[in-house]
């Protein structure tokens, strides 16, 4: 029972999280557009990227809510939060000339070290669910 519980808050606080990111650079997306041009990117890649990315989010939040979907929207969560931490270590290791930030939100006001450990922290409990899931009895999975 405990790991259920667990399990539950962690989805629900990756659920939060790319939720919040994806309708709050959906609210400003003028100014996301902007920033993702800024990004040491090539530009063609924007269009691509300003749809695709929330897009990921939402989808990854909703495969979370529901338990069949569970373990590939953790493993999606992991992925998509690793890739984003290898990026603030890359700004933090000065690999680029300038080092906008494209997030949503309140998240924007982070400095990089603080995107770095917020980063680390969601990387972490999503491998941690990943982890419960798996130990998780196999009848407790088919309900």
């Amino acid at each position: 029972m405990k790991r259920k519980i667990i399990i539950e808050i962690i989805s629900s606080l990756l659920i939060l999280l790319f939720l919040y990111a994806s309708v709050s650079k959906w609210l400003d997306f003028k100014l996301f557009i902007g920033e993702m041009n800024n990004q040491p990117f090539p530009n063609w890649m924007t269009p691509f990227l300003v749809w695709s990315i929330p897009f990921i989010e939402v989808i990854i939040a909703l495969g979370l809510i529901f338990e069949r979907t569970r373990v590939p929207a953790l493993y999606a969560s992991f992925v998509l939060m690793s890739a984003f931490t290898v990026y603030t270590v890359a700004i933090l290791f000065h690999a680029f000339r300038y080092i906008p930030c494209s997030c949503g939100g309140v998240i924007r006001s982070l400095t990089w070290p603080q995107h770095l450990f917020f980063n680390l922290f969601f990387v972490g409990i999503s491998l941690w669910g990943i982890i419960l899931k798996k130990r998780e009895p196999v009848e407790a999975i088919q309900t």
